[in-house]
Parts: structure tokens; sequence; C-alpha cells
């Protein structure tokens, strides 16, 4: 025998035996719901409920809970009508108010003011209620969850009657007992001139209910027309073409704002060159690139003042710790780019050094803001236009939509607390498709492209680990309530948001014919030996063309690949070149002047980066029929309590 109906058993029996425990606890002495049935299909319930209150949950009064959603013949998921009407005590009008819970409404009756004195109580609560009838191709039904299965309280005696139509005779019945889904059958039933009567024959636990099902001739109640059909279907599916249309309505706005003006220029032929496009400085090489700074601008930086010194303006120190551009006695031949001529006035006068450590943090971030913010305040939009207005346009569009679902939607709790689920997956997969695009790019080398698909697919592989369950359970729980669509709409949202964010923004004419330029000096940088080699006017291999392009190998992230190629021409050159040494660089440490300066450029953004201060800490609070039925189904239904 399993529990449930050996715990039944048990509860009989103790209540049969002994009295004293029928009184001593809550419980309800009986349940009675008369429903009478008018020709338009609604309900007139009037349940009339006898309390036992011992002040332990019962102090004020009870409350009762009633679903606001019910399946219909087809399984679908419906919003009911619903209206109270009254609600008395032992008689006369009592206090009662109501409020919202996950897929239903609470009504409590009593006052918060008022406690009951141990005793009987017997409640009336009336209330009318709408598209309860199942229509189904021969026949209609009334299928009833008569008490609910979540009442906290056993119940001694439960019972029905439904009253029909003057005409209308009943042409099936059917009733079930017990847990929800349960098909027990400890009650009876009666016809009567005026209906059917149903009645329990055993006590109900709590959290056990009773349900009945009473078929109709086919026609015996006025079925909604088609226009009444539609209007439903709208209203009980609202979440979810408010969710959907949405997502649609943010779609077609960016994909036509990208169209508009997030297009990138046709670009042209990418051939390999050897020398900076328009002339143009390693800073700029990088914020073009990389429409913007990467790495915080220090790689902009570093690259700034290697080619402050390949040119004799300033000396680098290249010590363990710290790193010391120090202005060398060289005057100014000419206009300098922005980027460098703000470093060169914050090194100071010949003679003069910045010191890049640990201790002089502070000042180093200093420096970087200005330079920043003069090749930024100087070029910002000749190259790139980020749209932001139309993403932010785009956001606002979205917050609409999310604030329709919430004030119109009518979600559950749980839908409402399942939010960010879809949000993080949604960013999740949005960043997973930009960083494999980046991966992707043109002129990416085969081996990150590669890589990123690798690495990427490692990452989707162990996070779809992860959350499977999470996702599961999720879907499961929420595929009962049919809002599922509704998440993966909010999901869809995001995702918009978040892919066109990285989609908005485009290169200007001019940015394109430079990010062309730029990619062909990458091209160059990283070309193997013999095929720069068999470029008709590439320059030769040279102490000086190999510092002359260093500051653009570190702009561009290719300084590896260009030092290599360096040291690999060190190794067979003359003896005067091999044993070259810079004046405008010292290092620490001994070696090969190539495993040195390559080693240095590749660090220097790394090593300028850490002697920054730490941001501070934020402080954090202190705080903390076609089948059977079953007992629960039906309309009707919830349960209820004491308060």
């Amino acid at each position: 025998m399993s529990f449930r109906p050996l715990a039944a058993l048990c509860f009989a029996c103790l209540l049969a035996l002994s009295p004293v425990l029928a009184t001593a606890a809550e419980f309800i002495r009986s349940y009675d719901a008369q429903i009478a049935v008018s020709t338009d299909a609604s309900l007139e319930v009037t349940e009339t409920i006898t309390v036992h209150a011992e002040g332990n949950d019962i102090r004020r009064g009870i409350f009762r809970d009633f679903p606001l959603y019910a399946q219909d013949a087809k399984g679908r998921r419906t919003k009911v009508d619903f209206e109270l009407l009254s609600v008395e005590r032992d008689g006369e009008p009592e206090a009662w108010h109501t409020e919202s819970i996950s897929g239903g409404i609470r009504i409590y009756a009593g006052s918060a003011d008022t406690y009951l004195a141990p005793g009987d109580y017997t409640y009336r609560i009336v209330y009318r209620t709408g598209r309860q009838i199942r229509y189904f191709d021969d026949h209609d039904e009334l299928y009833w969850n008569v008490t609910g299965n979540g009442w906290r309280f056993p119940i001694n005696e439960a019972s029905a009657t439904v009253v029909l139509p003057e005409g209308v005779k009943p042409t099936e019945t059917a009733y079930y007992t017990g847990y929800l889904g349960a098909t027990d059958r400890n009650a009876r039933m009666l016809r009567t001139s005026e209906g059917v009567y149903f009645e329990t024959t055993a006590p109900l636990l709590p959290e056990q209910g009773l349900t009945i099902a009473v078929g109709l001739p086919k026609g015996a109640l006025a079925a909604p027309s088609s226009e009444q059909n539609l209007w439903w279907l709208l209203r009980d599916n609202l979440a979810n073409i408010i969710g959907f249309g949405g997502l649609v309505l943010v779609f077609v706005y960016y994909l036509r704002s990208w169209l508009a003006v997030g297009r990138d220029p046709a670009g042209g032929v990418i051939v390999p060159r050897w020398d900076a496009p328009d002339g143009i400085s390693p800073a700029l090489v990088n914020y073009i690139d990389n429409k913007g700074f990467s790495g915080a601008g220090w790689t902009a930086l570093s690259a700034s003042a290697l080619d402050l010194a390949v040119k004799g303006y300033v000396v680098l120190d290249d010590l363990e710790k710290s790193i010391v551009i120090r202005r060398t006695d060289k005057p100014l031949d000419g206009k300098l780019p922005t980027g460098q001529a703000t470093l060169i006035v914050e090194v100071g006068k010949p003679g003069s050094e910045l010191v890049i450590d640990k201790a002089n943090g502070r000042r180093v971030q200093s420096v970087g803001q200005r330079f920043r913010s003069a090749i930024e305040k100087e070029h910002r939009g000749r190259y790139y236009r980020s749209n932001s207005g139309y993403i932010f346009g785009g956001v606002v569009l979205s917050g609409a939509v999310f604030v329709a679902l919430l004030m119109f939607g009518d979600l559950s709790e749980d839908t409402i607390g399942m939010m960010f689920v879809p949000i993080f997956f949604a960013v999740f997969l949005g960043g997973f498709a930009v960083n494999l695009g980046k991966g992707l790019r043109r002129g990416a080398s085969l081996p990150v492209r590669i890589f990123s698909i690798i690495g990427l697919a490692a990452v989707a592989a162990v996070a779809l680990a992860v959350f499977s369950g999470i996702l599961l359970a999720i879907f499961v729980e929420l595929e009962e309530s049919h809002q599922l669509g509704v998440l993966a709409a909010i999901g869809g949202v995001v995702l918009a948001n978040a892919l066109f964010f990285f989609l908005m923004g485009a290169p200007t004419p001019l940015g394109r014919k430079l990010m062309d330029g730029i990619e062909g000096l990458r091209i160059y940088m990283t070309l193997a030996e013999k095929d720069r080699m068999n470029m008709q006017g590439a320059p030769k291999m040279s102490p000086q063309h190999f510092e002359t392009l260093l500051p653009y190998a570190v702009a561009l992230g290719v300084e590896k690949p260009w030092t290599r190629t360096f040291e690999t021409w060190l190794a067979t050159a003359e003896a005067g070149a091999a044993a070259y040494q810079p004046a405008w660089y010292h290092g620490a440490s001994p070696g090969d002047f190539g495993g040195r300066i390559g080693g240095f450029s590749s660090s220097m953004a790394s090593t300028i980066a850490s002697t920054l201060p730490e941001p501070p800490k934020s402080s954090s609070s202190g705080l903390s029929s076609g089948g059977g039925g079953s007992s629960g189904g039906g309309g009707g239904g919830g349960g209820g309590g004491g308060w």
C-alpha cells in the first residue's frame, strides 16, 4: 500500500476513535458548494465553509485561493472570468480583501484588527465565474474542482450541488477524491430535480479534494461566438503576443537601422605594404584597427613611446620592475602626431624622465588619460561611428516591451522570477557569437581561427553541461504554466540588443580605406620571410627597417612574428649588423638585442598597466471523459488556510 492511502486510512481511524482529536485541532467540519449553471454558461457559486478554529492558523479568519486559469476542451490554458459578490461569517457580512497570487487570487475573510475566539465559524463566499464550461464535439461539460487541493486543513465532509437550467438534464457524471491527480472515488452522487448532488464518503486530508464532472447535452448552454472566441484567444495569449510582437518589432527596428547606418562600406583590395597608410602614427593605427583603443589605451601608448625612441626623442630604460622614458637633447623636428606630442610634453624637457613603476602609478594613470583624450578628441567619429543613438533607441524600445509585459502580460510570479535566466543566456550567446566572429575576422591567422573555434566550442559545451539541468527544470515548470514562450521572447529581445550593439557600429569610408591599408601592413609583418623577399619593391631587412615598423607591430599585436623575422635576419647578417645595439634602448637583462627588444615590446603595455593603483573597492551592505479525470482537474480548485 502506498503512503498516501495509508495516511488517509490512519487519519480516518484516529478521527473515528478519538472525538477529542477532532475538536482539539483546526479543521473544516463541512464544505458545501452550490454551483448554479446559467444558460449563458456562467456559474454562480456559493461556498459554505464551517471551520473549527483554535487560534493557531485561524486567528482572524480564513483565506480562499481561487485559480484564474483553467484548461479548455483542447487542453489550452484559458483565463477565466471571476467576480467576488459577497463574503459572510455566521450569516453576517464579513470584512474581506483580496491579493494577487501566482496564477490566481486570494480572498481573505476577516479583519486584521479582529481576532476570533476558539470555536466553530461558518463562512459563505459567493462569486460569479465564466469560461468554465468545456465544449466538445458531442457534448458540453462542467469539470469542477469543488474544494481545491490546496487546503491546509482536513475536511470532514465535502458536498456539491450542481443546479442546471430548467429543462437541462445531465447526460453523464463522474467524481474523484484524493490528492492532485488521484482517481479515488470516496464519494457518491444523487440526481435531483434541479441537477446533481455529490458528497464525500470519507474525510479528506490536507491537500486532498473533491472534483466532479457533469456532462450536458450539446447546445444546452450558449456557446461563445466566433468574435468572443477571438477576443478570448487574444486575451489568453496576450503575454505571447506582446513578447513575440515586441521581439519582431525590436528586430525590425535594429535591422532597418543597421541597413541604414550599420553596414560596413565595401572593402578594397588588400595588398601587403611596408608602411602605414597615409603615414598615420602607431597609436592611430591601434585606434582605427580596434575601432577604439585596445588594452585600455596602454598598447597605443607603448607603441608611441617606442616610436619616439626610434626617432631619437627619448631613451627607454628597461629595468626589472620599472620602465624609464628619458627625454634626449634632440630638438623636435616638425609637428609630432597628437598622441606623441602629448606624451613628449608629459616626459618634460631634455634630461627629464617619466618613471613607470608602482610608486609613480597615479601619475602614469593621469598621463594615459591625457594621451587617450588627446587622440580621441581629434579623431572621434572620423574613422568609425558607433551609432549609439540607434542603439539607445533599441534599448528604449526593448524596455517598453518589458514594461508592457509586466503591466498587461498577466505573468505569473514564477515567470517574473525566471526572467533572469533567458537574459543571462542571451548575453552569454551574444558574447559567444561576437567573440567567434572576432576570432574568425578577416586577417586573423589560421591558428587563431582554429583556436577560436575550439576554445569557444569548449566554453559552450561546458556551459551547456552545467546549465542543462537548470534549463530542463525550468522548461518542465514553465511548460505547465504555458509561459515558456514568453521567456523565449524575452531572451530573443535581449539577444537582439547584444548582437546589434556590436553590429551597429560601422567604419566611415575614410576609416574603411585606412583599415584596408592597416590590414596590408599586418599581412606584411606576419608573412614568412621567403614570401616577403618575393614581394616586388619591398625593402630589405635591416635594423632601421625593423625599428621603423616595430611600433606598428606593437600597435597591431604582431610584435612577436616581426621580432622573430628580425632575429632570423640577424643570425645571417654580417658581423657589424649582427652586433648592432640601438642607442635608444637599455635593457637590464643580458642577451641578444632581438630577444631583449622583442620581449620588452610585447610586455611593455602590461608592465605599464601593472603599475597603476587599484580602483577603490565599493562598500557592501551589512544586511542579509475522453480519457478520464482525476482529483484536482477542471475549473475551480485552489485551496485555502487561516490567517
